[in-house]
């Protein structure tokens, strides 16, 4: 009976936000620097500031300043020198990555995800939507990278909930004609998108990242949203690239009129493939 069906699925989503706060929070000073960023007034030595109040995200900033992604290896000694040296969106970059990295880096049984696999996945999606937002919709390619990187948070709340019924999921996709997306709709009631985007509410994250985030498997139902189309984008690239995917990348669906709506050719997925394979390797090598 679908009806007790989706009770049970709304029963399910108040247990597990009651037990959201055993998740870390999305830190505040994520929200700060924002607001920051968004004021004409404000300086470069505003935003270091809000970034300095926590200690153990201006450890990991410094961390990926020095990565060979951005090409200042053991040069940047401090959060000041880092927004010069970087400017504030990169900064906001680095500060995006450092709030996720802790978050994003665990091991996902239930979706068969090793550590470090939703990370690079991540990474691959938060690059690949900032490459095409440049090319299709530039303003909003500081939004386009935050959705892109924290796009599977829901994965992360739900694992649990997914290794518990295992035998269920399995069976469910077995005979490969079911997605596992549709496996988790059925099976719980709502599936790891509708999640992330009412914990993206919760986080106070900016509501159109939220609805982007919500829709990135099928943009359909967002209105021809263009963040949306971005995410939904780079993520069936990653996938394509094969970066990350787990059992949830067998049968993923492209939306056929994205490429279209993006103004995007089949030789730009080539390029953008590239792009991500290079962020993800510099971005997660330890040198």
């Amino acid at each position: 009976d679908s009806a007790q069906e989706n009770d049970s699925g709304q029963t399910l989503k108040d247990r597990i936000f009651r037990t959201l706060k055993d998740l870390p929070p999305m830190p505040q000073v994520v929200q700060k620097a924002r607001k920051v960023l968004a004021d004409p007034d404000s300086s470069f030595s505003d935003l270091a500031k809000v970034i300095e109040t926590d200690q153990g995200i201006v450890t990991r900033i410094l961390k990926m300043a020095n990565s060979p992604y951005y090409g200042l290896s053991g040069n940047v000694s401090s959060v000041q020198h880092a927004t010069v040296v970087l400017g504030g969106q990169t900064l906001m970059e680095l500060l995006n990555l450092a709030c996720s990295s802790e978050i994003l880096g665990k091991t996902l049984e239930g979706y068969d995800l090793a550590s470090g696999d939703l990370w690079s996945h991540s990474l691959a999606v938060a690059t690949g939507s900032q490459i095409i937002a440049k090319k299709v919709h530039p303003s909003l390619e500081q939004d386009a990278f935050a959705a892109g990187l924290i796009h599977d948070v829901g994965k992360i709340i739900l694992d649990p909930y997914v290794l518990e019924r295992k035998e269920k999921f399995q069976a469910f996709v077995q005979d490969g004609k079911e997605s596992f997306l549709l496996a988790e709709k059925e099976i719980l009631g709502f599936d790891h998108a509708e999640l992330a985007s009412e914990v993206c509410e919760q986080w106070q994250i900016p509501h159109h990242i939220a609805l982007s985030i919500r829709y990135h498997h099928d943009p359909t139902p967002s209105g021809d949203d263009i963040l949306s189309y971005i995410v939904h984008m780079a993520d069936a690239i990653a996938i394509m690239s094969g970066i990350g995917a787990g059992i949830d990348g067998m049968l993923y669906h492209i939306h056929e009129k994205a490429l279209e709506h993006l103004h995007l050719g089949r030789d730009d997925i080539g390029d953008i493939m590239a792009d991500m394979a290079d962020y993800v390797d510099k971005t997660t090598r330890e040198d």
